[in-house]
């Protein structure tokens, strides 16, 4: 249990750079009991923003792992036999992620649409090394849309 320390805005600041997680649990206090003069409010202000960012860098890690799954399935046809059963599984978890993500946030559905484009091309280039394959086998564009790329029935 950690120790319950009666803490200002001056010792918050310092407790941010020394023990971070301490920071948060003296933040909720302070916030639970609107003690809100003895708070640090520069950096909260900071980390509610990254919070944002945080879901934002979670959904394009998982678009691009889910792109590189369907390419690999679709153009690494020395591996498929061997590992598709692994690959359509991570496509799998990785649609379900995002699914969860979206249905906490619906908000970062055109931030999907944004990244859509980057996280192919990012993909595109990760799997052609992965799998020794030049990157003009794969195609330019998407090999699918969105709404194609997430339904947990659709496979290329």
């Amino acid at each position: 249990m950690v120790a319950s320390l009666k803490t200002t805005s001056k010792e918050l600041i310092d407790l941010y750079e020394s023990d971070y997680s301490l920071w948060v649990l003296e933040t909720v206090k302070h916030l639970q009991n609107r003690d809100f003069q003895s708070l640090d409010l520069e950096n909260l202000i900071e980390e509610v923003g990254d919070l944002s960012r945080r879901d934002q860098k979670k959904l394009k890690s998982l678009l691009k792992r889910l792109f590189e799954h369907l390419l690999k399935l679709k153009y690494w046809q020395s591996e498929v036999v061997r590992n598709q059963a692994h690959w359509k599984g991570e496509i799998l978890n990785f649609r379900q992620q995002i699914r969860d993500e979206l249905q906490d946030s619906p908000s970062l559905r055109p931030f999907l649409k944004q990244i859509f484009d980057d996280c192919y091309e990012d993909a595109r280039k990760i799997v052609s090394i992965r799998a020794n394959l030049t990157l003009d086998i794969f195609p330019d564009n998407a090999i699918a849309s969105l709404e194609q790329i997430l339904d947990e029935d659709w496979l290329p």
